[in-house]
């Protein structure tokens, strides 16, 4: 059994069996549309920009995705001289707006090599058969009811809980054992909040996603040469990285001397910058632009049940007015670290993450996530 980033054991030997949920048959029976309305919702607000470059004002939609790489200045809208003289047509129907409220979204970055990670939860979810991968990414991404903020709040792997269903573990065991459900279930019992919705993303979805924005520009903080497949070197300041870079960058912790501590927080650097790409320039307010971002989206991630692709785009469309700029993280505290069965842990401020969950409950998240 492989382990997340390198040779630590990803957790204690655990129930084989955790169940088959209600929404773990669902997961089965509907998986494919599942992806679309996590994306949407947060990481993937940034695949309007491009949309809206290739999406046109004279009615000639263009997915994303078929763009590769292809940069702004290589786009080319069709001007009215240049198409044919046809009836336009009509406009698409307005989006509707989300009802007022808070929302919290947790992101999972899978650790699967080969099998799609989406098909793995499934498999998980429908017969309780552990399965290969674990929580290589945590984030609870809290959504404002004003929706002109958001607030992301890192979760180290390592950390020490007690997951529902298996006991004492990294907190990134729940993904192996019990599938999606397992994982969300220990954030929450963790921070004592809902979550209302959970979006999982593997390595090759990840790659895929990039490359369809046609790379990403990431203001690297701590230069670096990846240890993981190409090596990539990260130069301080502004990089314009491609799937595969992208990917490193995101992954990497042996370069640097606190290790996951630093891996987190590139996470939350990666994710602002996609976030900062997809609201540019009020991208999100063209009603077919983020139609079109669903399509985008629906090869590569898996989402839970509660969205489908009109909720999506609901809650897409919430976020037009957001304010790259007012994105602020955070990372869970911890307490140190330590050795429990040969394993190499991080054990919980739970102090400190009562905290953070009282604030994520009352609307004051504000106060703690100034990143």
């Amino acid at each position: 059994m492989s382990t997340p980033g390198g040779s630590d054991p990803s957790g204690p030997a655990g129930p084989r069996n955790p169940g088959t949920s209600q929404h773990g048959r669902w997961m089965v029976a509907h998986g494919r549309r599942r992806w679309i309305a996590a994306l949407l919702a947060l990481v993937l607000v940034a695949a309007a920009v491009v949309a809206v470059v290739s999406l046109t004002r004279a009615g000639n939609v263009t997915p994303p995705a078929a763009q590769g790489t292809a940069t702004q200045s290589e786009t080319t809208i069709p001007t009215p001289s240049e198409s044919p003289s046809e009836t336009p047509p009509p406009a698409p129907p307005p989006i509707a707006e989300l009802p007022p409220g808070a929302m919290n979204i947790l992101v999972i970055g899978s650790d699967i090599r080969g099998t799609p990670a989406k098909d793995a939860a499934a498999h998980t979810a429908a017969t309780g058969e552990v399965q290969d991968q674990r929580a290589d990414t945590l984030m609870v991404v809290h959504v404002p009811a004003d929706r002109r903020n958001l607030y992301l709040i890192s979760i180290n792997r390592d950390t020490w809980v007690d997951v529902p269903g298996l006991g004492g573990a990294k907190i990134n065991a729940g993904l192996q054992y019990g599938g999606i459900d397992m994982q969300t279930a220990a954030v929450q019992q963790l921070l004592g909040i809902t979550i209302d919705h959970t979006l999982m993303l593997d390595f090759g979805g990840f790659r895929i996603l990039v490359d369809g924005l046609g790379g990403i520009d990431v203001n690297v903080p701590v230069p670096f040469q990846s240890t993981i497949e190409t090596e990539h070197v990260f130069p301080a300041g502004m990089n314009h990285l491609d799937g595969q870079a992208a990917l490193e960058f995101s992954r990497e912790r042996y370069a640097f001397a606190d290790g996951d501590f630093q891996r987190v927080r590139d996470q939350q650097i990666m994710l602002r910058a996609i976030l900062a790409r997809l609201t540019a320039g009020g991208a999100l307010n063209d009603v077919t632009a983020v139609r079109s971002l669903v399509e985008f989206a629906s090869c590569c991630l898996t989402v839970d049940k509660g969205f489908d692709p009109i909720q999506a785009a609901i809650l897409a469309y919430s976020l037009r007015n957001l304010d790259a700029g007012a994105i602020r993280s955070m990372t869970l505290p911890t307490a140190g670290s330590g050795f429990i069965a040969g394993q190499s842990v991080l054990f919980p401020d739970y102090g400190g993450i009562a905290a953070v969950g009282a604030a994520l409950r009352e609307g004051r998240i504000g106060e703690l996530a100034r990143e």
